[in-house]
């Protein structure tokens, strides 16, 4: 298939950054990054030119790394709790997604954002978790999560004993109606 040669005038994630001249299919030159000002036909001048614009998001991304790399450092050690509200069984009424577990880590004072908390879907059971966190293709790590009860478990099964005991009554009270008759 045809591939076309464009310039990058700004820095687009899984494409490359300002200065890159990269091949792109023709749909995505032509519907994306032309019609948006992203990307030109490259040329020598234009290269050049962009070239100290190209030094500075180097930079910028190198910092990037680095601070992203302290953070998985610090990551690694993180345990986290969350309680939630629980039936005796241990199933989570509402679950925890990837946002409140990326707010928690926010309010420990770490920088992580939804998109970096990986967790196929919503976690349904008290219980232990290791939960993936991705900054970027090569930074990961993974933190240790309890879900815990908000309520504590003696109280949870007395409410299940409380609530069995309510509907024997109610099928017995049934019962004695059906014996009336």
């Amino acid at each position: 298939m045809k591939q076309i040669e464009l310039l990058l005038l700004e820095t687009i994630d899984n494409l490359g950054i300002v200065g890159d001249v990269v091949k792109v299919k023709p749909g995505y030159a032509r519907n994306y990054l032309l019609p948006h000002g992203l990307a030109e036909a490259p040329s020598e001048e234009k290269i050049k030119e962009l070239s100290a614009r190209r030094a500075e998001v180097e930079a910028e991304l190198k910092q990037l790394r680095s601070e992203q790399e302290a953070l998985i450092e610090k990551l690694a050690a993180v345990e986290l709790t969350l309680e939630r509200s629980s039936n005796e069984s241990g199933l989570l009424f509402g679950g925890v997604s990837q946002h409140d577990i990326s707010e928690a880590l926010k309010a420990e004072g770490f920088a992580v954002e939804d998109r970096h908390v990986r967790i196929g879907e919503k976690i349904n059971r008290l219980d232990t978790y290791d939960i993936p966190i991705q900054v970027s293709k090569e930074l990961k790590c993974e933190i240790k999560l309890w879900v815990v009860s908000d309520k504590p478990q003696e109280e949870l099964e007395a409410e299940a004993a409380e609530a069995a005991a309510a509907e024997k009554a109610e099928i017995e009270r049934e019962a004695a109606e059906v014996d009336d008759d």
